[in-house]
């Protein structure tokens, strides 16, 4: 993996929200810091090709983002956001809805159960989500997520609705995971406490004004 995944230059999103140039490091966890409206869900969404820049430009792995299908890039760059969605049914439904949408084969119950434990999450494949609390269905999808073995996890406030204690577990259990299947880690997070334990590199982004036109 090349030591540089990312890096932009000029970039602006509709001339509304604009970064100083910026790089984020393969193989190591970066989470990306800052005070609302400095655009950090929305380099989140740049840096997989759900929204495109209005100016400047985005490399990843040495290429700029425009030469690659954004469908396979998001499949390899994935973005786990905030607005956690899942389907009525059992957590099992939910693999393979999820599954079925990448034209990949349903994971056996041994390895959902695996993700599952991973994210801290106490429930066997057939148990129904429609009951389950808010924390508990941000942590099944996120275990769906990271089942498919990125090469980039991109996390958007993964733990927001999650107390310490189970928050802090469950950022453990992932990191290690991702680190020994060498999968990068982008985290955006409001949790000080969880950043200063777990980032290897910070980006903290600021308000910059636009003089790129």
């Amino acid at each position: 993996m090349a030591d540089l995944l990312f890096k932009a230059q000029q970039l602006c999103f509709h001339d509304k929200i604009c970064f100083a140039d910026l790089e984020i490091p393969a193989g190591k966890t970066t989470f990306i810091t800052g005070p609302s409206g400095t655009g950090k869900s929305t380099l989140l969404r740049l840096l997989n090709g759900v929204l495109s820049p209005t100016h400047g430009q985005l490399f990843y792995l040495g290429r700029n983002l425009d030469e690659f299908d954004t469908i396979e890039l998001r499949k390899e760059v994935l973005l786990v956001s905030q607005a956690v969605f899942l389907f009525d049914g059992s957590i099992r439904d939910n693999f393979a809805a999820f599954y079925e949408h990448r034209e990949k084969s349903l994971p056996n119950d041994e390895t959902i159960n695996k993700f599952l434990a991973l994210c801290c999450l106490p429930f066997e494949p057939d148990a129904i989500t429609n009951t389950m609390s808010g924390g508990e269905k941000q942590r099944l999808y996120l275990a769906i997520f990271l089942s498919f073995d990125p090469a980039v996890l991109m996390l958007d406030e993964p733990t927001s609705a999650l107390d310490s204690e189970t928050a802090n577990q469950v950022m453990e259990n992932l990191l290690s995971y991702c680190k020994a299947k060498d999968i990068t880690v982008i985290a955006v997070s409001h949790d000080k406490a969880l950043t200063e334990k777990f980032s290897e590199n910070i980006l903290a982004l600021e308000r910059v004004e636009n003089n790129y036109a």
